[in-house]
């Protein structure tokens, strides 16, 4: 309660008990929520970008937010499908819809109890005094009928009503949040396990080419062998070579399998009953524009920050209940209806009863129990302020990771291509050399080792660059579209009574 009150003197008179009541009516107890201000920086990184602002690959596009369907910047008609299909039968965006429901009519209830409640009484019975209730002469028993009208309502002079209304319309806003980051979810991971098949594909046709040269490069051994030009060690060195690089294959057959299961349960499908496309990484094209958000944006438009943000506002407004809790309580009732002995004359004019009625109730002692809640909600709101804090952080860590990634991605993309180009004109030079007698097998198998992982490491690049390219969309907090975002603000409207 504000500290004006306190100025307040005892009434004395009618009147002043009127202004009293009146000025009590405008007190709301508790603290009033305050939004935390945004971080105050200026980047997300204290090393510059360097890769990322020079103009040769990739470009931040500064002060830009993520568009509504981000992962178009893909360019594939597959993955744009297969986000459809997610979106429409995924079970778990469908159950954060309803979640939503709930705690939005759950705030509409709550909001009921702001207004008078109004019911309608009727009733009937048969009634006998004892011969002393009324005095000496004896009551006989006799049936008696009612019907009408009644009113209460709790006068919140405090405001606690409000308080509690105020926490569950912040409490709904939590779950529109949490719609908004499932949805996020749900596209981030669809768009990971994609890109996870096209990086496994890819893969696998790089180390099926390999083992078509294992077994070229076997022939080749064989035919000098039986020439002989070589030996015995020659020939298994060479089948040992193929036996290994052909247990490369199972692993990433197996993570292909993976994906495919994981994206088909995203889609809302069994995995037996639905096969997702066959993403390949040379069909996708890289976003060659990267939008960056301000940084003073991020805390207001990422969901988790804002669900976050939603539970500091609920655990504040549960600090006022428990300061409302506090005061004493004032219950206002009336009621009026007929009463009658005798049914037929029930609706007469003579039957007509009413009655009002004020209800005061103070705590005196309780053993500490309501200051103990009010400074239990404290605490609760302090922890709540610092989760709150904690997701701004992580949230911006989470940012700066991935610009650092695909800052250094385009360094590992470069490197692994040249790697590649020198470990193929090394492996061809060699092959040669060894078809001409110049050198042994063992150095062609050293070639053919170097070539196989500069080959698995270039695919892998590619694809991690796309994977970090989609982690940063999502780390910006992506766009919600109008009808998942839509309704987001509206438990925080005045509330309105429910018919």
């Amino acid at each position: 309660m504000k500290s004006a009150m306190n100025a307040i003197e005892i009434p004395s008179s009618r009147g002043s008990i009127l202004l009293t009541a009146v000025l009590l009516a405008a007190c709301t107890v508790g603290p009033d929520y305050v939004r935390p201000p945004a971080p105050v920086t200026t980047g997300y990184t204290s090393e510059p970008l360097t890769r990322l602002q020079d103009g040769s690959g990739q470009q931040l596009s500064p002060g830009e937010n993520p568009g509504v369907d981000w992962w178009n910047g893909f360019h594939s008609a597959a993955l744009d499908a297969t986000m459809q299909q997610a979106l429409a039968g995924n079970r778990g965006l469908a159950a954060a819809v309803a979640t939503l429901a709930q705690a939005r009519e759950t705030a509409n209830a709550s909001a009921g109890s702001l207004y008078p409640q109004v019911g309608l009484d009727a009733g009937a019975g048969r009634q006998k005094y004892g011969a002393q209730f009324l005095g000496a002469q004896a009551v006989p028993a006799f049936t008696y009928y009612s019907v009408g009208p009644s009113v209460s309502y709790l006068l919140d002079y405090t405001g606690g009503q409000r308080r509690a209304v105020e926490q569950q319309r912040a409490l709904a806003d939590y779950q529109a949040f949490q719609l908004q980051a499932a949805h996020l979810s749900l596209t981030g991971n669809v768009a990971q396990q994609a890109l996870a098949i096209a990086s496994a594909r890819a893969q696998i046709a790089a180390v099926q080419e390999l083992l078509d040269e294992d077994r070229k490069n076997l022939s080749l051994v064989q035919t000098a062998f039986g020439a002989g030009s070589v030996t015995r060690v020659d020939v298994l060195s060479a089948q040992s070579q193929l036996a290994n690089d052909q247990t490369l294959l199972p692993p990433l057959r197996q993570q292909l399998s993976v994906a495919r299961h994981a994206l088909a349960i995203l889609t809302g499908q069994l995995p037996a009953d639905w096969t997702p496309p066959d993403f390949d990484l040379d069909q996708l094209q890289l976003p060659q524009t990267l939008p960056l958000s301000l940084p003073s944006e991020l805390a207001h438009r990422r969901p988790d920050i804002l669900a976050a943000e939603s539970q500091l506002h609920a655990a504040t407004a549960a600090v006022g209940v428990a300061t409302s809790n506090l005061y004493p309580q004032i219950n206002l009732t009336a009621s009026a209806g007929q009463q009658s002995t005798s049914l037929s004359h029930l609706f007469d004019a003579s039957s007509t009863a009413w009655g009002l009625a004020a209800a005061f109730s103070a705590p005196l002692f309780d053993g500490g129990t309501l200051r103990a809640q009010r400074r239990g909600a404290q605490g609760a709101a302090s922890a709540a302020l610092a989760n709150y804090q904690q997701t701004v952080l992580l949230s911006f860590g989470q940012v700066a990771d991935v610009l650092t990634a695909l800052d250094h991605d385009a360094e590992q993309l470069s490197a692994q291509k040249n790697a590649l180009d020198s470990a193929e004109t090394n492996l061809g030079l060699t092959r040669q050399s060894y078809a001409v007698g110049n050198v042994g097998v063992l150095q062609v198998l050293d070639a053919e080792r170097l070539y196989q992982q500069a080959r698995l490491g270039y695919v892998r690049a590619q694809a991690q660059r796309y994977q970090d390219t989609a982690q940063l969309f999502l780390a910006l907090g992506g766009s919600t579209p109008a009808e998942v975002a839509a309704g987001a603000g509206e438990s925080q409207s005045e509330p309105r009574p429910q018919t």
